[in-house]
């Protein structure tokens, strides 16, 4: 590996452990002294220690070790140190010092963080197989499997070309590489980090293209994987050699109100401690300065930055149930900034970050921003899955896993499913290309499910990403959902704390729509849908009709008739085999109609409180019995009868048209318009008509619309010879796969 040497002009004016004193935010937690390289090389070219005695080198690395796991064993440290030394004696960095210097500045890095022993110790070699004559079976004999699997990991890794990262295989490679242990990928990054901040000796033009692939790959992954304290260093350092002049202006930022007499966010700290130490809370209030890449975002967003956008208030606890006392004080007692609020203890976000957010505003406008967590949920903040202590020790239960299977210890398992997208994909494009889009998503959104269950996924995301992140490959038969109660199409996107019910299709032959890609923003979705598409491509015909075959009828009818069983009276022709035919150019809202026109006799069921005239069911309210009903004289001697609720009723009263009383006969014979609206799906059109013929009605005429998002609307007009079975119909209708809704008909036709 080329780790490079220390350049005292390069970026390391960026705030972090193991870095040097700079006019920059203050550390965002208590880490040791740099490790000094100059000493720790003398003492590496002073040999090894006596077999009894820790050398000094790694006296750094214990203690840290020690800080989080005071009973580890640090024989294996020692051992490794001895064997990593040897190895690398005579090795030099470009700076002059011992090569042994870089792994040992590696492993403090891991150490500070909290990393277990096993990955300490194949930090110390893992650089052994790659650059000097150490075997694999050689670790393997003096360290155990483990080790050797986490040094082989780190040694595929460093065979991957990482100038050519954004080439979708190397990063398949890189993956397959890691394997299913997340304790390679941490050594990865803490060996990037360490030669990010020793990268001054290399070329501009080298130093550019190793700080595209560190921001294109690596800091991502170290999102995901929840170590923020790599995942924030590194950006600085990314930022400071791509962007030096944005990087001047924020370091000039912050020295400016490093010289300012007040400090706004010390006076809330002082604050804060008051009300929880009267409230008998026990807690430490800490301030965070923001990372240069934070305090640029910043202002960017507000322009012109005051004290308080210059960090941020942390406030630790022992216990979970403490959190929320803490923001019950600080809300009751100060005055907080309510849309601020966010909760992530109950609903923690993908990489295991757990906190409550909140704010508080002073009385001269300025807003402090406050999270609240316990010491646990801090040190997995900072170091993620690094911070898990040993995630592969043999589980508790009975049941092994299977040979070869490692468990994630990521509750998310996000690398896993990493995994399971680059098999899944049809080609590394379509991988690479759904990857970059998942790993350029720096916010996450909770959305909740009707059972209680939620699911996060990316800002943006859409109700067709929410499918497939419940439901896998079976997320093709979805037809449509419900978003906090209301339909939905699948292209709805999501916003956070929406509850989404996903209403899924019964027909097998169900499958995703090309225009679902459209929708779909992470990777399960997008790979799921172009996997299946692979495999069922479009005939050639399907091409060339183009967008003329989507604006003359919807992609998820089917033109096939109802099968015989669905024959009726009237009805003989949708069910005998006669093709849709096209509706008359004049009716612009229908595309298909089945039958005759719509009509509108005058049914002998209706009284009328006027002899001799005639009858006319009115085509805006279709009035039925049992409906209320009023009747309006027009021209010709005709009685217009309408539903009592109906707009057009109002209108005429509103003209001062007299009502003519009217009431239901004996006969029950009645003639409806009623209005399925539905989600597309085939075959849908043979099941609505089968249903209606099973309920006994007659259909006179029937239209399909024009599919609007996935959503079509039927039309039939019914002749029932009861209209008692009216209500039973509609359930009919409605209990068909794809029918949300079925309504009886409204149409807007000019007054009489």
């Amino acid at each position: 590996m080329s780790a490079e040497a220390t350049n005292p002009a390069s970026p390391g004016a960026v705030a972090g452990p193991m870095t040097g004193a700079v006019p920059s935010p203050a550390p965002r937690r208590r880490s040791l002294p740099r490790l000094d390289l100059r000493r720790l090389g003398r003492a590496a070219l002073l040999g090894s220690a006596t077999r009894d005695r820790l050398p000094d080198a790694i006296g750094h690395v214990v203690e840290a070790h020690r800080a989080h796991h005071p009973d580890a064993d640090i024989e294996p440290l020692r051992r490794a140190y001895v064997l990593a030394e040897s190895s690398h004696r005579g090795q030099m960095r470009k700076s002059g010092e011992p090569y042994i210097t870089h792994p040992l500045a590696v492993t403090l890095i891991l150490a500070e963080l909290g990393a277990e022993t096993t990955t300490l110790t194949a930090s110390l070699l893992h650089d052994t197989v790659e650059d000097t004559d150490v075997t694999l079976a050689q670790v393997r004999e003096q360290f155990g499997e483990e080790v050797r699997y986490l040094v082989d990991g780190v040694t595929k890794l460093e065979k991957v070309d990482y100038g050519a990262a954004a080439e979708p295989e190397t990063f398949r490679k890189m993956l397959v590489a890691t394997g299913s242990d997340v304790r390679v990928m941490s050594i990865k990054l803490a060996d990037r980090l360490h030669n990010m901040r020793t990268l001054g000796v290399m070329r501009p033009e080298k130093q550019a293209r190793i700080a595209k692939v560190t921001r294109d790959v690596l800091i991502p992954l170290a999102e995901r994987l929840g170590v923020q304290a790599l995942k924030t260093e590194l950006e600085d350092l990314v930022f400071a050699i791509l962007h030096p002049e944005e990087y001047e202006h924020t370091r000039a930022l912050i020295v400016e109100n490093a010289a300012r007499c007040d400090d706004p966010l010390a006076e809330i700290a002082a604050e804060m401690r008051t009300v929880l130490n009267e409230a008998d809370i026990a807690s430490e209030v800490l301030i965070r300065p923001r990372h240069f890449v934070s305090l640029h975002r910043v202002s960017r967003k507000r322009g012109r930055l005051r004290g308080c956008d210059f960090g941020r208030l942390l406030v630790l606890v022992n216990e979970d149930a403490d959190c929320y006392g803490v923001l019950g004080e600080l809300h009751t007692c100060m005055k907080p900034v309510v849309s601020e609020f966010k909760d992530f203890i109950a609903v923690p976000k993908f990489n295991l970050y757990q906190s409550l957010h909140t704010a508080l505003a002073r009385a001269d406008g300025q807003v402090a921003e406050v999270l609240i967590r316990t010491h646990q949920m801090h040190k997995v903040a900072e170091a993620g899955v690094i911070a898990l202590g040993n995630p592969y020790a043999p589980p508790a239960s009975s049941e092994d896993p299977a040979d070869g299977e490692r468990a994630d210890p990521t509750r998310p398992g996000w690398l896993s499913r990493l995994l399971e997208w680059q098999r899944a994909a049809p080609d590394p494009d379509t991988f690479w290309s759904t990857l970059r889009e998942d790993l350029a998503q720096d916010r996450e959104i909770t959305v909740f499910r009707p059972d209680g269950g939620t699911l996060g996924l990316p800002e943006g995301a859409s109700c067709v990403d929410a499918a497939y992140a419940q439901y896998g490959e079976d997320a093709h038969a979805c037809i449509g959902a419900r978003v906090n109660g209301r339909l939905a199409t699948l292209s709805t996107v999501l916003r956070d704390g929406d509850t989404v019910q996903l209403l899924m299709g019964q027909d097998p032959a169900s499958e995703p729509s090309r225009e679902w890609l459209d929708h779909a923003h992470t990777p399960a979705a997008r790979i799921a849908i172009q996997r299946w598409l692979t495999a069922h491509p479009a005939p050639p015909e399907a091409g060339r009709a183009g967008a003329a075959e989507t604006s003359r009828e919807s992609p998820a009818e089917d033109s096939a008739t109802p099968p015989p069983s669905s024959t009726s009276a009237t009805g003989a022709a949708a069910a005998s085999g006669a093709p849709l035919t096209p509706a008359a150019p004049g009716r612009s809202r229908t595309s298909r109609a089945i039958g005759g026109a719509e009509a509108s006799a005058s049914p002998e069921a209706v009284v009328a409180d006027r002899p001799g005239a005639s009858i006319r069911l009115a085509r805006c309210c279709t009035p039925v019995p049992p409906d209320e009903v009023t009747g309006f004289a027009v021209r010709g001697g005709v009685v217009t009868v309408h539903r009592v609720e109906c707009a057009a009723v109002a209108r005429m009263k509103g003209t001062g048209r007299a009502e003519v009383d009217v009431s239901w006969g004996e006969s029950a014979e009645c003639r409806v318009t009623l209005i399925a609206e539905s989600f597309g799906r085939p075959h849908l059109l043979a099941d609505l008509t089968e249903a209606i013929a099973l309920e006994g009605a007659e259909i006179v005429s029937a239209t399909v619309e024009p599919p609007t998002q996935q959503r079509v609307r039927h039309t039939y007009t019914l002749q029932l010879t009861d209209a008692a079975h009216l209500p039973a119909l509609m359930r009919a209708m409605r209990n068909v796969a794809g029918v949300y809704d079925v309504s009886r008909a409204q149409h807007h036709v000019p007054t009489w």
